[in-house]
Parts: C-alpha cells; sequence; structure tokens
C-alpha cells in the first residue's frame, strides 16, 4: 500500500500502474543511472545490523 492518507495521491499512484516504458525509454534510463556514483553507507551501522545482511 503506498504511503499516503491522501485519496489523490492514492489515485495518482495507481494510476502509474498505467506507464508503459519503450526499450528505448529503459536504455535512456540506464545510460542516466550509469553516470551516478553512489556514496556512503545506505544505512548508519545501527540500522544496517537490523538488515541481517
Amino acid at each position: 500500500m503506498p504511503g499516503t492518507t491522501k485519496l489523490h495521491r492514492l489515485e495518482e499512484n495507481i494510476g502509474s500502474t498505467l506507464v508503459e516504458l519503450t526499450a528505448n525509454d529503459l536504455q535512456e534510463l540506464d545510460s542516466a543511472t550509469a553516470k551516478i556514483t553512489v556514496e556512503g553507507d545506505r544505512y548508519p551501522p545501527d540500522l544496517e545490523r537490523m538488515t541481517y545482511r
């Protein structure tokens, strides 16, 4: 369930299921995200221990 309390936001979220991405769209997304450098940990150490990794 989306994290919202507003009906119009829920309807907006449900509407996103109708989005269809083409092969070109996916290629553009892959290209753009490949340029992003991820830095740092995902969680602080205390929370990371709770992920059981």
